[in-house]
């Protein structure tokens, strides 16, 4: 199926996108379930991503019809060290899906924490959810408690605010607080908006420490709490839609307000270009009054025909205006002024 001739007619979204929202995978996994030809769309195989669907769509993964997305759920997790954030790893270590609660479902992480790493991991059925929380445009910070080894002064971890390259790579600012010393090791509290691969690791590898241990304490509004090792806890609908607010709105069932609907072409919305070109209509804003034509007749007032009715103590006649018909043009205004 052509991708381009798709994304010509139909206002929906990639298809990636929408098995993400469906929760059957990441974007990420979505497009090698692509590649492998195993998605299909209105009976024809897709062997490229870059395909819009809507709502009318027959969409199908293996040849079975994806189901309605569910409503958006969100759970917080104690994630311990020794476990991967995938949901396979080819040389059969551990991993955090293994250990979830059944009722649960197919959920994805909202970005990862490495196998030595521990703390709050967020789980969500919404791939489009988790693809906006991971996003550095959004803004969340995610905090970290982080144990080292060796030494550093506060000058070097205030420097961290202006950014860091190391390795090539470039880190966005940071900001870290020394909060004590034990023995060899200090303890730090770290808070950073990327979250990019190792990241803490590789920067504080920068100032000649060595990472031993490594807690993710909170993302964005979302806390670790008291929430114990290997336990999930979901996130209440009301306090979800509260924390996301406009960045991911919800209704009071969990469905996103804003997600896209499938649409006829003929009620589709103009391009800004259409809209400049249109014509105008009598009445709006902007309407100058048309022009009489040259050598037409002069327009004759017709004038108003009076309605006899008793005259009243201050002079005026009762009645003289009659009352407009229910539904009519005049509902409601049987008594409109007249212009000068």
């Amino acid at each position: 199926m052509s991708g381009a001739s798709r994304d010509d007619k139909t206002g929906g979204e990639r298809i990636a996108k929408a098995l993400a929202r469906a929760g059957l995978a990441s974007r990420r996994e979505a497009e090698r379930l692509i590649e492998q030809g195993r998605v299909s769309v209105n009976g024809q195989v897709l062997t490229t991503p870059a395909v819009k669907v809507t709502a009318a769509d027959d969409i199908r993964l293996d040849d079975e019809p994806i189901a309605k997305p569910p409503p958006t759920r969100l759970w917080r997790h104690h994630k311990p060290v020794g476990r991967l954030t995938t949901h396979a790893d080819p040389e059969g270590r551990e991993t955090v899906f293994e250990h979830l609660p059944p009722d649960i479902g197919r959920v994805i992480s909202v970005g990862r924490l490495d196998l030595n790493s521990e703390g709050l991991l967020l789980l969500t059925n919404d791939g489009a959810l988790a693809r906006a929380l991971e996003l550095p445009a959004t803004g969340w910070k995610r905090r970290y408690r982080v144990r080292a080894y060796g030494e550093v002064k506060d000058a070097q971890l205030d420097a961290l605010k202006n950014g860091i390259t190391v390795d090539g790579v470039a880190y966005g600012p940071i900001e870290a607080k020394l909060d004590r010393r034990t023995g060899a090791n200090v303890w730090l509290t770290m808070t950073l908006r990327e979250g990019k691969n190792r990241e803490i690791r590789n920067v504080l590898r920068a100032l000649g420490l060595q990472v031993n241990r490594l807690m993710r304490t909170a993302y964005g509004p979302f806390q670790l709490g008291a929430l114990k090792e290997g336990e999930t806890e979901e996130l209440e609908l009301s306090v979800l839609r509260d924390q996301l607010g406009r960045l991911y709105p919800l209704d009071a069932r969990g469905y996103r307000t804003d997600a896209p609907k499938s649409r006829r072409p003929e009620d589709r919305t103009q391009t800004s270009a259409e809209a400049k070109s249109a014509p105008r209509k009598p009445g709006k804003a902007g309407w100058a009054k048309a022009k009489p034509a040259k050598n037409a007749a002069p327009h004759k007032q017709t004038p108003r025909k009076k309605t006899p009715g008793k005259k009243t103590p201050g002079g005026s006649k009762a009645g003289a205006t009659a009352p407009a018909k229910s539904g009519g043009e005049g509902a409601g205004h049987a008594h409109r002024r007249r212009r000068p």
